[in-house]
């Protein structure tokens, strides 16, 4: 028997209660979805990130496989709800959830062991579409389809289905918070996909559940359209529509990608580092979308600029030296640009009937972006261009972009931005040399100036480029060579005296060699060893402790090959072994015009290129009296190569009495306590130097670094064992032991804020 119906409006206590049921199952479904699709990211990819020598890009080509896989499932969504509407759907995206389950408890691929020589990002995407490609897909889809799907019930609610979007990106919100904060400092690695995968079974239970309160639900009220309701009139989206909507998602994706490889790359390739312009991403969504956004629009168009001029002046001046303090500047900034983007995306939605749409030209624009900043950017610049162009198109984004009136303003302004643009290529072409203060006038002038263009997106972005593109070809670049790869931005430089010729990897100096004497006369012959590796360092003093005598030979392996520096430390009869992963420092390494270490100390010696954890493991056991660990992107330190999996290599390519050195320099982490609990789970001992019997030497170009030493019993350490300056490590028992599973970035970061 059925429910009597009351009067349009009025619903009975049952289809109240069951349209409140619906409602709670669809935002929890969403929600559960949501937090699944986004802990997937950051998980999968520190399981990815030592196939590739822990590079930032690993990150960078993950977003770019995600945004794509979101697209898929946004068009599935949309192409689902069109053309097999109502039961049809449900029943059909029930089946693709549980075929996905075929592909858990998440893993790598079989047969996606070592990545090739050239093109690793497509190996990448290859190995991220085999491995999750199905369940991210299917996963992807969730968020428009359940939308869409409340949107066709008599919910009073339905009519404006997008806060649903917001509850979606709370969900994925609050995963990646949780991710670096809680789970990955509190659950292995293996333990996480086993917790996901229950996880998704869950889902697939709501999802269910979902489709059969929607079977019970009435349709959408028929007379309610026909008398003439505002979504059922709306137009559908125009092809400048969905354009703008590409545009306006597309430029804050391809910011998040830029943004997110511009802080890691100073600190380490984790999820702690990935995850926080991610989630403030995901916040911009969850407040543009929200029924009362917390943030007015109309306030962040209006601070935009003030926020764009204040990077602008860091970039440039470097008022701030403090890393934290950087990061915190760029991801402020980053957030209000996603902000006033995606502000405009919500300003411009459709009506709820073109939901699905709407949804995939917005992934297809996010998709766009990270292509361009992920895959792109890295073969067309041979520096980071990506991001001061796309500050500059976020300037773009704002309302009221338009060309000037008048024909005559015009040529002027195209003719403005043509002779600047000209000026900057002759500048680069013909290096030529402006004194620095000069510059910084114009410079200011020109930021000043920008306060007559508070409100014109065309003339603020056009000096808003000029400056950042000016101060990289006017000054950065100034007689640089700098050569791009996947693995990062590798420049070589002169010191201001031309007396050193110095290599640095982003914003850490990697190798250098003095190339000129006191006077300027050029030196020939076997270059002196510099940076951390000259005589009586601790890195020097590891290669002596591992001789055992004197004038003995040795055979030593060094993981990162910099400018080839410690292959000038070998003595004739040694045998020395480089492992490489960027084949773009290995071309900067041999050429002779560069440095010399290789071409007069060792023009023969093998470098095995690849990953060292795969390439290494590949050696024959015992090879080796000493395996020095120098591998460095920027100032971080690949995770991977810090494990208790990792030392284990280590020792068992060593011969009986050798010794392991890891250089454990480092501005933001503390990790002299991780190798002696990685040491000592695998029965080593460990004793750590941080620039003692170095201090000294306060010459030119001649660091003091932190080097932890590791051997099988204090008696292989030889001469390091009684030195005052290598203090015994012990393994702290409060602190988890690094694995594959497990690291913690979050714990050492903290213990090198107390130091």
């Amino acid at each position: 028997m059925s429910t009597p119906e009351l009067p349009t409006g009025i619903a009975t206590p049952a289809a109240a209660s069951q349209r409140r049921a619906l409602l709670a199952t669809l935002t929890a479904a969403i929600f559960v979805s949501a937090a699944l699709l986004f802990a997937v990211q950051p998980m999968f990819t520190k399981m990815v990130l030592p196939r590739l020598g822990g590079a930032p890009s690993v990150w960078s080509v993950a977003m770019v496989f995600f945004q794509a896989a979101l697209l898929a499932g946004y068009g599935y969504a949309h192409l689902l709800t069109r053309y097999a509407p109502g039961r049809m759907s449900v029943i059909i995206h029930l089946a693709v959830m549980i075929a996905a389950c075929l592909a858990l408890p998440l893993h790598i691929a079989t047969g996606w062991g070592k990545p090739p020589a050239v093109g690793e990002a497509f190996w990448l995407l290859g190995l991220f579409a085999m491995s999750i490609g199905l369940p991210f897909f299917a996963l992807a889809a969730n968020s428009p389809l359940l939308q869409a799907w409340f949107a066709r019930t008599d919910h009073p609610a339905a009519k404006d289905p997008y806060f649903l979007y917001a509850a979606s990106n709370v969900g994925s919100f609050l995963a990646l918070l949780a991710y670096p904060t809680v789970i990955e400092p509190l659950v292995r690695l293996s333990d996480q996909t086993r917790f996901w995968s229950a996880g998704f079974v869950v889902l697939i239970l709501l999802i269910a559940s979902c489709g059969v309160l929607l079977r019970r639900a009435p349709a959408w009220p028929q007379g309610a359209q026909a008398d003439g309701d505002a979504d059922a009139a709306a137009p559908a989206p125009t092809w400048r529509d969905a354009g703008s909507w590409v545009a306006l998602a597309a430029v804050p994706a391809g910011l998040l990608v830029a943004v997110t490889a511009h802080i890691s790359t100073d600190v380490a390739a984790v999820p702690l580092l990935w995850v926080l312009p991610l989630a403030l991403y995901l916040a911009t969504f969850v407040i543009v979308f929200a029924r009362r956004p917390i943030i007015p629009h109309w306030l962040v168009v209006n601070v935009q600029p003030l926020f764009i001029l204040g990077l602008v002046a860091v970039l440039i001046f470097e008022p701030v030296k403090v890393m934290v303090g950087l990061i915190a500047i760029h991801i402020a900034v980053f957030f209000v640009c996603a902000l006033m983007c995606h502000g405009e995306l919500a300003r411009r939605r459709p009506a709820a009937r073109h939901l699905t749409s709407f949804y995939m030209w917005m992934s297809a624009g996010g998709m766009i972006g990270g292509i361009a900043a992920g895959l792109a950017a890295p073969y067309l610049f041979d520096w980071i261009a990506e991001y001061p162009i796309l500050i500059a198109l976020a300037v773009l984004c704002r309302p009221g972009l338009a060309l000037p009136q008048s024909r005559g303003d015009r040529v002027i302004f195209f003719g403005a931005i043509a002779a600047a643009m000209l000026a900057l290529v002759a500048f680069q072409m013909f290096n030529v040399e402006i004194d620095e203060s000069i510059y910084n006038v114009v410079v200011i002038a020109l930021l000043v100036v920008t306060v007559l263009f508070w409100r014109d997106p065309l003339p603020f972005a056009a000096i808003i480029a000029f400056v950042l593109l000016g101060n990289h070809f006017i000054i950065e670049a100034n007689g640089a060579r700098t050569v791009r790869s996947f693995f990062g931005v590798a420049k070589i430089t002169e010191s201001t005296d031309g007396r050193f010729r110095l290599l640095s990897h982003g914003t850490t100096l990697h190798g250098g060699q003095r190339i000129r004497d006191a006077n300027g006369d050029p030196l020939t012959g076997r270059p002196d060893p510099i940076m951390y590796y000259y005589d009586g360092s601790a890195l020097a003093q590891v290669l002596d402790a591992a001789r055992k005598s004197e004038g003995a030979s040795i055979s030593y392996a060094v993981i990162g090959l910099g400018a080839g520096t410690l292959a000038c430390r070998a003595e004739p009869n040694d045998t020395v072994h480089y492992y490489e992963i960027d084949p773009a420092i290995i071309r900067l390494a041999h050429d002779p015009e560069l440095f010399t270490f290789l071409s007069e100390c060792r023009p023969d010696v093998p470098i095995i290129l690849g990953d060292a954890r795969l390439t290494l493991a590949d050696a024959p056991d015992a090879s080796y009296d000493a395996i020095i660990v120098d591998a460095f992107s920027s100032d971080a330190i690949p995770i991977h190569l810090m494990t208790r999996e990792a030392m284990a290599i280590y020792l068992q390519k060593l011969k009986p009495h050798g010794i392991v050195a890891i250089h454990v320099s480092n501005r933001h982490l503390e990790l002299a306590s991780v190798v002696a609990g990685i040491a000592a789970a695998n029965g080593a001992v460990t004793r750590v130097n941080d620039g003692g019997d170095a201090t000294e030497n306060d010459a030119e170009y001649m660091f003091i670094g932190t080097v932890a030493v590791v051997a099988r019993s204090d008696e292989d350490f030889g001469p390091i064992a009684n030195s005052q300056f290598w203090e015994r490590q012990e393994p702290d028992p409060n602190q988890w032991v690094w694995t594959d599973d497990y690291s913690n970035i979050v714990g050492a970061v903290l213990r090198k804020l107390k130091e």
